[in-house]
């Protein structure tokens, strides 16, 4: 692993160097590595996500490597750098016709991938659903027992190369048609409700005390979150604009699924 890294970093800053077989074959591997689930983009280290660059930059060479190639599913044709995954019965992996995984993507055994869509880069654990028309953007990191709603937007990054992947941790619920991107952070068994909008600039209000908390980036595990306003003042006058709004927690009595069909109850949020 630590050759591949070298090479890498070596490819990435000279770029001449891919015309070596080496230093192609460092590539081809790194992202062989990530298809198989042995390397992420991004892991979670002594509490706090680190993004591994010379990961991203290995992606980044590999569509340099690549040539344009035609493929064929049916009558439906393709012309793109990338193949696509393969072998989902051996990997225990349920596919819907047209759900789309791109080569270089992780989907561990368990997942369901309805007709959605998984880019390069990205780890979706065990137990997770990716719901229709949901897209996994590149490098995203999606935890085990996730509940990725239909319509829902993770947002891809792989360059710069030092910024952080959007992360969705273990047992969290995403609500319909809700956008995640830039970086952002939802904590372990966090619910967002339907239509919720999350960058790295979206004020993120805890209205549960007696005064408001702010957070930035991220979702602290377990809260569970509706799309809201807050207002905000413009040379023309005041004008109210998105903010996410944290209303509550999940009970921590009971089951993942007892307990989150009983949050979307209480607190009356769509999924």
């Amino acid at each position: 692993m630590e050759v591949f890294r070298q090479r890498i970093v070596q490819a990435w800053n000279d770029r001449r160097l891919l015309s070596e077989d080496e230093f192609r074959e460092a590539v081809e591997q790194t992202i062989a590595l990530l298809d198989q689930g042995q390397l992420r983009v991004a892991e979670k280290q002594n509490g706090s996500w680190i993004t591994h660059e010379w990961v991203k930059q290995a992606i980044l060479l590999y569509f340099a490597i690549r040539p344009m190639e035609q493929s064929q599913a049916g009558i439906l044709k393709f012309y793109d750098k990338i193949p696509l995954k393969e072998n989902y019965a051996d990997h225990r992996v349920r596919v819907v016709p047209h759900g789309i995984a791109r080569y270089g993507s992780y989907l561990a055994p368990g997942v369901i991938l309805m007709p959605a869509y998984v880019n390069i880069g990205a780890y979706v654990d065990s137990g997770t659903l990716v719901d229709t028309w949901a897209t996994i953007g590149s490098c995203a990191q999606i935890g085990c027992n996730v509940h990725i709603s239909g319509g829902v937007g993770i947002g891809g990054v792989l360059e710069p190369v030092q910024a952080s992947p959007v992360v969705i941790e273990d047992h969290c619920f995403i609500g319909s048609r809700c956008i995640v991107v830039e970086g952002v952070i939802v904590e372990q068994e966090a619910v967002l409700g339907a239509n919720v909008v999350l960058t790295a600039s979206t004020r993120i209000i805890d209205v549960t005390g007696a005064e408001p908390v702010e957070y930035r980036g991220r979702v602290p595990a377990r809260s569970v979150v509706i799309p809201g306003t807050t207002s905000k003042k413009f040379a023309a006058g005041s004008f109210q604009v998105p903010c996410a709004l944290i209303i509550g927690k999940r009970k921590t009595s009971t089951d993942q699924k007892t307990s989150l069909n009983e949050t979307l109850r209480e607190f009356g949020i769509s999924g």
